[in-house]
């Protein structure tokens, strides 16, 4: 196999598409250390299917794609494209001489391959490979530190090597794969030969059930020939129990004719008897809720009344302690007058005494600040004074705005008096619909004692209507029984006369054969199968 080109885009430092064209001749790559000599090489290992990650200096096979680097981003996807001639005859044959291998890796998706255009999986490319006689671990790609590992390498090691040289390594790829074809061949034959022996199990089985069938068959054949002369005895004894049947049943519906006329009648008397307590019940309820109603209007009205009484008598103590508010304010604020002008006189003869004491002015200096002092103190009396009057003019205000409500409180529970009286009044006596309560609880009384009695007939006719509903479902039952076995008698006996009937020209002996009545099942007996 001869390389022709390489293309390489993202993989590893090569983030732009690059392409390696290996002319006819000595192609080289020259550079200093990391500048991606070595990953050529590990891109040609891994197009041709390389799956350690390992081995291509990384931790997981991701790792092949760009990562980026401080001025690009890291790429998603990276893709390396093989052209090579192939010199192999199964490789000519199946793809033709050239050959472009392709892989490509996603990011966390994972490697395909394509082959000229082809999906293709790994084991095609790497079987390609092998039929060149190279791949991915083909000592003919000689990386660093290779040639030493050549030098020291084991004989085996050293075989791989001889075999690769001679172009054989491609036969043991398929021998090896031929190998495991044959080991799934024989566990499939071995597989198909247990299921060869679960189904001779299983035939020899059936063979046994169809022996049962045929012997099952013959016993039906027998037991339906017992079975027909059976039914006819049968028959002849149903056809009796028959018209004995009809005959109680035709008794049975007269029976129940006249039951169900009972319950008629008492149906139409029940109906009556619950209509008109209905009606009764109706009146009964009425007057009972009129009468309560009433009860209950006239003690809402006594309750009414009580508590207006007794807020009649609350507004009066309130007006009289009201009264004697208004009394003590009024001898408070005639005090208060009082006081001021007593005081006002004090002042006049303090001003008086002032005047006469201007004359005698450096002698008089004590009795002057003594005066001043008491100035000063009957001006603090004068101002305590005031204060208490204004509250005390207060205190009058709110009195009177509190009398004032209360007399309008006083007048609504006046009015409202006097609406509950006419009220009160315009009921009038209460004897006569306590009268007309009793009378009615009397007669709800009397309408239940009838409904009881109409409910005890009620139940009377209930039971002779389920008693004779009950002979008439036995004896339909038993007509319906007895119709069902005189049918299939019937319809038993009609096939046994086309039999017969079927058969009369072969001129039976059994056709001449008449037994005495009572002697037809010994005669059976004794004849058995000859009978025909």
């Amino acid at each position: 196999m001869q390389i022709k080109r390489l293309k390489l885009t993202g993989f590893k430092s090569f983030v732009d598409p690059a392409e390696l064209r290996v002319e006819p001749g000595l192609t080289g790559v020259v550079g200093p250390n990391g500048c991606g000599k070595s990953n050529l090489l590990e891109a040609i290992r891994w197009v041709m299917g390389e799956g350690s990650a390992k081995s291509l200096r990384g931790g997981a096979m991701d790792d092949v794609i760009f990562a980026g680097t401080a001025s690009r981003p890291s790429r998603d996807f990276a893709e390396v494209s093989l052209l090579a001639e192939s010199d192999a005859a199964n490789d000519i044959d199946e793809y033709g001489r050239e050959l472009e291998i392709v892989r490509r890796i996603e990011r966390g998706a994972g490697s395909a391959y394509r082959l000229n255009g082809r999906d293709v999986r790994a084991k095609d490319v790497a079987l390609v490979f092998a039929d060149a006689a190279t791949g991915a671990h083909s000592p003919a790609l000689v990386s660093q530190g290779k040639i030493s590992a050549v030098i020291s390498a084991k004989p085996t090691d050293r075989r791989a090597m001889l075999e690769e040289a001679a172009g054989i390594s491609g036969l043991h790829v398929r021998r090896k794969d031929a190998e495991q074809k044959l080991r799934a061949t024989e566990t499939n034959l071995n597989k198909l030969n247990d299921v060869l022996a679960d189904m001779e199990q299983r035939t020899a089985a059936l063979r046994r059930q169809a022996r049962a069938a045929e012997r099952y068959r013959k016993l039906s054949t027998d037991i339906r020939i017992a079975e027909g002369r059976l039914i006819y005895s049968r028959w002849r004894d149903a056809a009796a129990a028959a018209d004995l049947a009809k005959a109680e049943a035709q008794t049975a519906e007269q029976t129940v004719q006249k039951a169900s006329e009972a319950q008629r009648a008492a149906a139409a008397y029940q109906s009556q008897a619950v209509t008109k307590l209905a009606e009764l019940r109706s009146a009964a309820l009425a007057t009972r809720e009129k009468a309560n109603e009433a009860g209950h209007r006239l003690a809402s009205l006594r309750a009414e009344r009580a508590a207006l009484d007794r807020r009649m008598a609350e507004l009066s103590a309130q007006m009289q302690q009201l009264s004697a508010d208004h009394e003590r304010e009024g001898q408070l604020a005639r005090d208060a007058a009082q006081a001021l002008s007593q005081l006002s006189e004090e002042a006049k003869s303090l001003a008086t005494r002032i005047a006469a004491a201007e004359a005698d002015r450096p002698a008089m200096a004590d009795r002057q600040a003594k005066a001043e002092a008491a100035r000063r103190d009957a001006e603090v009396e004068l101002a305590q004074a005031l204060t208490a009057q204004a509250r005390e003019q207060a205190d009058v205000r709110v009195a009177e705005a509190a009398l004032a409500a209360a007399m309008t409180r006083l007048d609504r529970a006046q009015r409202d008096k006097a609406r509950i009286d006419a009220e009160v009044a315009a009921l009038g006596d209460e004897a006569p619909l306590v009268a007309a309560r009793d009378a009615a609880i009397a007669r709800r009384a009397e309408m239940e004692v009838a409904a009881k009695s109409a409910a005890a007939l009620i139940e009377q006719a209930e039971a002779a209507r389920l008693g004779a509903a009950q002979a008439r479902d036995v004896a339909q039952t038993d007509g319906a029984t007895a119709q069902a076995s005189l049918a299939a008698l019937e319809s038993e006996a009609r096939a046994l006369s086309k039999a017969v009937e079927t058969k009369a020209g072969a001129n039976p002996a059994l056709a001449q054969v008449k037994a005495a009545m009572g002697y037809e099942i010994a005669l059976a007996a004794a004849l058995g199968d000859d009978l025909e």
